[in-house]
C-alpha cells in the first residue's frame, strides 16, 4: 500500500449556489458574473448519487440581501435525504438560523454576522456547537462581507475572537481565487491552520485532481475537507474521481 492511500481522506463537498431558484457559478463572487447550471435540486441529487457525503448549499440572493431560495434549498435537501448538507447564505439572526436547521441542514455556515454582530455569533457558537461553522471569505488579509461587497475587517483579529468564543470550524475562501479554477490558496490555509486547532475546510479554486491531491496533503495540518464548484461544473474531473483522489 502507498504512503498516498494511508493518509487520512479530504473530505469532499460539493457546492451547489442557488440564485433566481436556479443553480449557478459567480467568478470571484460578483453578482452579474453568473454561469447558469439548472435546476439545484437536480444538481443535489446527481451529487448525492454520485456518492457525496456532503452538499454545500449556499442561497447567493439572501447572501446578497435581495431575496430568499428558501422554497428551492427545502426541496434539495428533501431531495437528499442522508446526506449531509451545509447551507450558507443571508443566515443573519435566530429566525434564519432556526429555518435553516428546521429544513435539515446539518451544519450552518455564518458569513456576514459573524463579522457584523460578533455577541450574537459568539451566542450560537455557545448554543450549537457542531452546527456551526464560519465562513472566512478572505481577499489579502481583509474580509470581505455582505455577498463579498464589503470589507468586514482583519482576518487575524476576527479569528482570535472567533478563537475565544470556541468557534467549531472555519470555512476559508479565497474570494480572489473563487470561480476562477486557478488553484487554491496553499499558503493563506497553512496560516489559517497556525492559528486554530480547529478543522478547517477550504473552498475556491479547485481546477485539477492535482489541486485535490495538494489538499488532501494538509489533512495531518488540520484540514479537513475541501468545497468544490465550477470544476465538477465544467466538467475537469468527475465527482468520483475527485472522491477517489481524496481517499473515499
Amino acid at each position: 500500500m502507498s504512503e498516498f492511500s494511508r493518509s487520512p481522506k479530504l473530505v469532499l463537498l460539493p457546492a451547489v449556489d442557488v440564485a433566481g431558484g436556479k443553480a449557478v457559478r459567480l467568478t470571484q463572487g460578483e453578482a452579474g458574473t453568473e454561469t447558469n447550471y439548472g435546476d439545484p435540486v437536480d444538481a443535489a441529487a446527481e451529487w448525492a448519487d454520485q456518492g457525496a457525503e456532503w452538499i454545500h448549499l449556499v442561497d447567493l440572493d439572501a447572501a446578497f440581501g435581495r431575496g430568499s431560495n428558501a422554497g428551492v434549498l427545502k426541496k434539495a435537501i428533501r431531495q437528499v435525504r442522508g446526506v449531509n448538507v451545509e447551507l450558507s447564505g443571508g443566515i443573519r439572526d435566530d429566525e434564519s438560523l432556526e429555518n435553516a436547521l428546521e429544513i435539515g441542514a446539518k451544519r450552518i455556515n455564518l458569513g456576514t454576522a459573524a463579522l457584523e454582530n460578533p455577541e450574537w455569533a459568539a451566542s450560537v457558537i455557545a448554543r450549537y456547537g457542531e452546527a456551526i461553522a464560519v465562513g472566512l471569505d478572505v481577499r489579502g488579509t481583509t474580509l470581505a462581507a455582505r455577498g463579498w461587497t464589503q470589507d468586514g475587517g482583519d482576518l487575524w483579529q476576527v479569528m482570535d475572537r472567533l478563537e475565544d468564543a470556541g468557534c467549531a470550524r472555519y470555512v476559508v475562501t479565497d474570494v480572489t481565487k473563487d470561480g476562477t479554477l486557478q488553484g487554491p490558496n496553499v499558503d493563506l490555509l497553512r496560516q489559517v491552520m497556525e492559528r486554530t486547532h480547529r478543522p478547517v475546510i477550504a473552498s475556491g479554486g479547485i481546477s485539477s485532481l492535482d489541486d485535490i491531491a495538494a489538499l488532501r496533503d494538509l489533512v495531518p495540518l488540520g484540514l479537513e475537507g475541501t468545497i468544490v464548484g465550477k470544476a465538477l461544473y465544467a466538467g475537469a474531473f468527475t465527482l468520483g474521481e475527485a472522491l477517489d483522489v481524496a481517499g473515499y
